[in-house]
């Protein structure tokens, strides 16, 4: 490290120079006329070093602990069958097409909050019968369940 260099914490994300969280060695006058003045950067005294980790191991706890609750209710979750009633017209087909906010609600029946978002639809389902639907928890966590479709006239 040169003598006009100076060691920083990245607040927030810089093109070209790294990440949130990042510590990284930059110029001297760079670090205190744009980086700390902008606040995108502290500057790497113990102190601030610290709470960068403190800030980092309750993330990952979060994380960890998000992760263990999605796996939970994908256990309580799979093999779970939802019924759908919507009306249909002529040979079975759907007035529109069953989507994942009715599947969503057909979940929230069970006691399951799933975001819609999270519920991944290969095609849309237009015809009555029975559909293997995925369910993303979680980042690292999916869960396979089964929409059955029927009619309503």
């Amino acid at each position: 490290m040169r003598e006009q260099d100076m060691k920083v914490i990245l607040l927030s994300d810089v093109d070209g120079l790294g990440k949130a969280d990042d510590i990284v060695n930059v110029n001297d006058g760079y670090a205190r006329n744009f980086l700390l003045k902008r606040k995108l950067a502290l500057e790497a005294t113990a102190s601030n070093l610290n709470s960068v980790r403190m800030k980092k191991g309750a993330l990952a706890e979060r994380a960890k602990r998000e992760k263990e609750e999605a796996e939970e209710i994908a256990a309580r979750i799979s093999g779970q069958k939802i019924i759908l009633q919507l009306k249909a017209g002529e040979g079975g087909k759907l007035y529109g097409a069953a989507t994942s906010a009715d599947i969503s609600e057909g979940l929230k029946k069970l006691g399951f909050t799933v975001d819609k978002k999270n519920i991944s639809l290969k095609s849309p389902i237009k015809t009555a019968g029975e559909y293997e639907i995925s369910l993303k928890l979680h980042p690292e966590v999916a869960v396979t369940i089964t929409v059955e479709v029927k009619t309503v006239n």
